[in-house]
């Protein structure tokens, strides 16, 4: 049988981490071993469900390249198929009509846990005949003996006792089916071999293995992944900071760091840190994963994403921090090659807006500098020592790094002085106290006209400090 798994969000929201996590579980499984991946949007929850949702979990999916074989399939597209499948459990006396009020629900609850008793619903429409034409759900009749064992590939070895669970609702009273039923009917009819789901649904699992039991359906193998949890020890929020992927992707995170630390929580082989894709489909098994909650490292995330924007192919770099240059206003087409500036730049800072931000000098003049930093570069004779180097400067022919650099170096002889003496107000006039290479590197990149303009308005800066 060949592999195929799935990815199910339900579009209630943006795509969490966790979500993404699960996600990039089950596709590197189908990857690994050379099975199928399926994306479908369970969309049964018509009240909560939006097409907002739905284009944030394509959009996060697009953007950490986790392309799926087939779908997005839409639940909502299926109720024919549900409702079909219900009316065959209800013919062949597997599924029952309860209109149990919702107060003799409530009093049944009070009572079971005054007993403490676990709650559950306790059968009482079981044999009686409620007719169609009166408010109801459907329920199905869960065995009353018995037990459910099965093999998670992940957490090993279950088994449930039947007397533990009740009769769970499969259509509600306004005629929707319920996530447990719809989700084995589609993991049947699209025939998922491995269901890698969040550990929340390790309670639904015995209920639905009776479904395909009833319906005489194969049943999949099952892996439940771990939470992740905040650094306090609680279930990852957006109180731990951002969850949402694509807000990772505004912070300046690159997609494959991201999905790099996501299959480090809770997976590992040996020691290594840093995993290309391929590598991760090469060695991903679920058996490795670890049966323990995981928890969410920003700092650990920031370490490996300086990693990626180190070592990455210097154009992809350019290529994602154009749009974070775009929304500090800058056209990056409007100065220094962007590829020469990320490779200058890319070991000073762990995130793209970082990058970014510490990369604006080049590209436009800067309205202050960095307090500090002039109050250390700009006193004594730095005036003089700028506009001597500007003189030389100004007279190159050509603007290279090597002339540049023999300006600065000249000066320095001419003036007999130390070369932090030139060379600091020089830097802080051309970047405004920005983290920068070597200086004739960043001179070089800002180019000759701008790092003029600059050392002017340094020199003036000074005399009217000094004034």
């Amino acid at each position: 049988m060949s592999v195929k798994t799935r990815f199910a969000p339900s579009p209630t929201g943006y795509l969490h981490v966790g979500g993404a996590r699960t996600a990039l579980f089950s596709w590197l499984y189908a990857r690994r071993h050379g099975g199928r991946f399926v994306l479908r949007i369970e969309d049964t929850d018509l009240e909560r469900s939006t097409q907002e949702s739905v284009n944030a979990i394509l959009e996060g999916m697009t953007w950490l390249g986790l392309e799926y074989d087939e779908g997005p399939f839409y639940q909502t597209h299926r109720f024919d198929r549900y409702n079909a499948i219900i009316d065959t459990l209800l013919d062949k006396g597997l599924a029952y009509r309860c209109n149990c009020s919702k107060e003799r629900l409530e009093r049944l609850r009070e009572e079971q846990m005054a007993a403490r008793q676990k709650p559950r619903y306790d059968g009482h429409c079981r044999n009686r005949d409620v007719s169609p034409d009166e408010p109801h759900v459907i329920r199905f009749r869960n065995p009353d003996e018995g037990e459910v064992v099965f093999d998670d590939l992940i957490r090993g070895h279950i088994r449930v006792a039947n007397s533990e669970l009740d009769d769970l609702i499969i259509r509600r009273s306004d005629g929707s089916p319920t996530y447990n039923l719809t989700v084995v009917v589609d993991d049947h009819d699209m025939a998922i071999t491995q269901v890698i789901r969040g550990d929340d649904h390790i309670n639904n699992t015995p209920r639905q293995i009776n479904l395909y039991r009833a319906l005489g359906w194969a049943v999949p193998q099952f892996a439940h992944v771990p939470m992740i949890l905040g650094d306090d020890g609680s279930r990852l929020s957006k109180r731990h900071g951002a969850v949402s992927v694509m807000q990772y992707r505004d912070d300046g995170y690159l997609p494959e760091a991201l999905l790099n630390y996501l299959v480090r929580l809770g997976w590992s082989h040996g020691d290594q840190e840093i995993f290309s894709v391929d590598e991760m489909i090469a060695l991903f098994e679920l058996e490795a994963v670890n049966r323990a909650p995981s928890t969410f490292n920003t700092d650990k995330l920031k370490w490996l994403n300086q990693q990626y924007i180190m070592k990455s192919d210097p154009a992809r770099v350019a290529h994602l921090l154009s749009p974070h240059l775009g929304d500090l206003g800058i056209d990056p087409a409007g100065g220094p090659d962007l590829v020469a500036v990320v490779e200058a730049q890319r070991e000073r800072a762990s995130t793209l807006v970082e990058l970014a931000a510490i990369s604006a000098f080049y590209y436009r003049d800067f309205d202050e500098y960095d307090a500090k930093a002039a109050k250390k570069a700009f006193k004594g004779e730095a005036g003089q020592a700028l506009a001597a180097v500007r003189q030389r400067l100004a007279g190159l022919e050509s603007w290279e790094r090597e002339a540049i650099h023999h300006s600065v170096a000249e000066t320095v002889e001419a003036l007999g002085v130390g070369f932090g003496k030139v060379a600091m107000p020089l830097r802080i006039a051309v970047t405004g106290g920005a983290p920068s290479p070597d200086l004739d590197l960043t001179l070089y990149l800002v180019g000759r006209e701008a790092t003029l303009r600059r050392i002017d308005r340094a020199i003036e800066h000074i005399g009217e400090a000094g004034a």
